[in-house]
């Protein structure tokens, strides 16, 4: 299985979206923004179909699009009681302007699929690249950001008060954030991101005690589930995205229950 080039690019690309999901996802979930995280999926969406209408590569037209989207949603709705109106308004755009792009790019059903649903296997070794240089960028610059973020996510009612730059703190995650739904984009698709970034992050917070605990067992429960993903779907043919959505959610589900117990 190894030993095709198509599963070395896969297995390289999952390990490392799966890092950089874990490491993110237990700030977004720490500082409640999932549910920005499945907004940010759907305007992913429009962003990979703005990205072939151009000739692009989706990858840069999700970039730009979650990464704006995430700091005007951030800095305009974050704090505010019209929030949720103005995610849910900015989300049917973006469902809309997906289809229009992808309408008028001309690309067959394959290509809707793929954003949608992720195509792990066809990743080129150009694609490769990408996700290997957006990935250290996102870990390198929140790891030397890690104290101000982790203060940020974990205890955001003092942090506004005690961080000197906070403004600057809560783009810069927005942006990392962004990112991190970009590039996992490549293994989930844009309609199931939020997967590899909330669930396993939700489960490792039920069970690390420190932070550096569940960021620990949030890379593990996510590299475990993508690796057996990978191999399942090599197996059976069926999409590495459903295994994922199942391992990930059996993985939450065992987490509440040992909670519980």
């Amino acid at each position: 299985m190894l030993s095709y080039p198509f599963m070395q690019n896969a297995f390289v690309v999952g390990t490392l979206i799966a890092i950089v999901s874990g490491f993110i996802g237990v700030f977004v979930v720490a500082r409640h923004m999932s549910f920005l995280a499945h907004t940010l999926s759907e305007i992913g969406f429009a962003g990979a179909s703005f990205g072939l209408f151009m000739g692009w590569s989706p990858l840069i037209g999700m970039l730009i699009f979650t990464i704006l989207a995430s700091t005007t949603i951030g800095e305009l709705g974050m704090q505010e009681k019209r929030s949720e109106s103005l995610i849910s308004a900015v989300s049917a755009v973006a469902i809309g302007l997906g289809i229009a792009f992808l309408a008028l790019s001309q690309k067959n059903a394959s290509a809707a699929t793929s954003i949608l649903f992720g195509s792990i296997f066809s990743i080129s070794h150009a694609n490769v690249v990408q996700v290997v240089v957006l990935a250290l960028i996102v870990l390198v610059v929140g790891l030397l950001c890690y104290r101000p973020l982790r203060h940020f996510a974990f205890d955001y009612n003092t942090a506004i008060f005690s961080l000197k730059h906070v403004v600057l703190i809560e783009v810069l995650f927005l942006v990392l954030m962004a990112m991190t739904v970009a590039i996992s984009s490549q293994v989930v698709g844009s309609l199931l991101i939020f997967i590899l970034i909330t669930l396993p992050a939700s489960a490792a917070m039920r069970w690390g005690r420190t932070v550096w605990q569940m960021i620990g067992l949030s890379v593990l429960f996510g590299v475990v589930g993508v690796w057996a993903a990978l191999v399942l779907s090599y197996w059976t043919n069926v999409p590495v995205s459903f295994y994922i959505a199942i391992i990930e959610a059996g993985i939450y589900f065992i987490s509440l229950i040992k909670r519980n117990a």
